[in-house]
């Protein structure tokens, strides 16, 4: 027999990114009770990060946000992998790791000891060792729950492990190998976060994929199977206490002011966004206020796409991705390589930390140029055949330490009123490894959350949640089917 309802609790998803997107998809998946659920979204577009554009001069994709997905499998279940498994999509496996230095490839551990001698290969070979000592693989796959590094008091910064190598040359390749994925400086950032993105290379703790045809095809799938309202350009300016314990909003729509009320919201934006809103009253303040400061580590990214009318390098360089001691080291992905019958060639370079910030001043038309001129020598002939580049600058739009300084326990990352306070909740990257495996996750724990207070009912401000459980390691429930 179904249980009676007697009322349909009002919920607001903010923030039409892939955190919202995902919110809405499971939460209709763990919900026993009936619930209205309305998508706001500031821009013209839902997707975020995940964003697919085309060239006017040829109908080439290419990735003008997020490049790559990140493959948990080698370790243990995936849940993104199996959302995509679910959508139908296709994927195409990345793999690439080298490292431009002096305008040679560094690919091998020989070419490490040609290039930089034996004392190269010795601290290359120390540091790997720490590093895998430090963080294992079960270690890596665990590392967003604060009890995978529960002895990590005082977090050590990244800088001070790299100040250890004592050879000049492996150092220089370490830092510009992990440069662009850190999308910081080594002295932004922590040990732990610094280690994931050194030991993400290893094949044993991970691998890379992309979806054929675009990664923004993750958010069309996900568009059409959710039933909640989209409201597009609706941005969030104010948040107070509502009514018998219900949130209110207050939005900036097409049609002028907007004010409603929720039994529940989430907030699914980036911290710079989410810290531009106005909260009023305690305990909302002082909450998200706290939330904001504990996160506030803003990295940044600038992407550099440029066509050709055919890919020269093609036998020269047949890897998806390599690093370049340019820009202070910067990934440069063949994008055409997923797809090797298209009779053009793309190119998309991605610059991090601070070179990002520092030329995201200078104009299209220079970015573009300088793009050219720092392609590695196998590229040679690619100037006669660009055809058009554009570039997309994502300042402050990811985090140098996700997490924080010190991982805080689940609840307190997504709820910044805590469980007795309003029916508040906050979704991001940030809160886990600025990926959109942390994303999901971040989202996974919403959504549960979200469908016990549903099913408990009653006043807004009453409902008290049972505790749930990291995503990786909550029950089958979190299965993908």
């Amino acid at each position: 027999m179904k249980r009676p309802w007697a009322q349909i609790p009002r919920v607001a998803i903010v923030g039409g990114g892939p955190g919202g997107l995902f919110t809405a998809h499971l939460l209709e998946r763990h919900a026993a009770r009936p619930f209205e659920a309305t998508l706001f979204e500031a821009g013209e577009r839902l997707g975020g990060k995940l964003l697919t554009a085309r060239f006017e001069q040829r109908d080439a994709p290419y990735e003008a946000g997020a490049a790559e997905l990140y493959d948990n499998s080698p370790v243990d279940e995936d849940p993104l992998r199996e959302l995509v498994a679910e959508l139908g999509l296709p994927t195409v496996a990345m793999n690439g790791g080298a490292v431009w230095l002096d305008g040679v490839r560094v690919a091998t551990l020989e070419d490490l000891r040609r290039r930089g001698g034996p004392r190269a290969q010795r601290a290359f070979e120390a540091f790997d060792s720490a590093a895998h000592g430090w963080m294992g693989a079960r270690q890596f796959y665990d590392s967003d729950a604060p009890e995978s590094f529960s002895d990590e008091r005082t977090p050590t910064l990244f800088a001070r492990w790299l100040e250890r190598i004592d050879d000049p040359f492996a150092r220089r390749y370490i830092e510009r190998l992990i440069h662009s994925d850190l999308a910081a400086e080594p002295h932004q950032t922590n040990l732990r976060y610094g280690l994931q993105n050194y030991l993400m290379n290893d094949p044993a703790y991970m691998r890379l994929y992309a979806i054929e045809g675009g990664n923004e095809r993750i958010v069309h799938e996900l568009a059409q199977r959710q039933r909640a309202r989209v409201q597009l350009g609706c941005a969030l300016e104010r948040v107070s206490a509502g009514a018998a314990g219900r949130v209110r909003l207050a939005l900036r729509s097409p049609d002028g002011p907007l004010e409603r009320e929720f039994e529940h919201v989430v907030l699914a934006l980036p911290l710079d966004r989410l810290a531009q809103v106005r909260f009023e009253g305690e305990p909302l303040h002082s909450g998200v206020r706290r939330h904001v400061a504990h996160y506030d580590h803003p990295a940044h990214y600038l992407r550099i796409s440029l066509l050709f009318a055919h890919a020269p390098w093609r036998g020269a360089f047949e890897e998806s991705f390599g690093m370049s001691e340019r820009f202070g080291g910067a990934c440069l992905y063949d994008e055409s390589a997923r797809r090797p019958e298209a009779p053009y060639g793309v190119l998309g370079w991605l610059l991090g930390g601070d070179a990002a910030r520092e030329h995201a001043s200078r104009s299209d038309a220079e970015l573009i140029e300088l793009a050219l001129d720092a392609l590695p020598a196998e590229f040679a002939g690619a100037r006669a055949a660009f055809l058009e580049g554009r570039v997309q600058r994502w300042i402050g739009a990811v985090n140098a330490m996700p997490g924080g300084r010190v991982a805080a326990p689940l609840e307190r990352r997504h709820l910044p009123c805590g469980r007795s306070g309003p029916s508040l909740h906050i979704v991001g990257d940030y809160l886990f490894d600025s990926t959109l495996n942390g994303v999901l996750e971040s989202a996974h724990y919403v959504a549960q959350s979200l469908a016990a207070r549903l099913e408990q009912g009653g006043d807004a401000l009453a409902t008290n949640p049972p505790p749930i459980e990291h995503a990786r390691r909550s029950a089958a429930v979190q299965r993908f089917p």
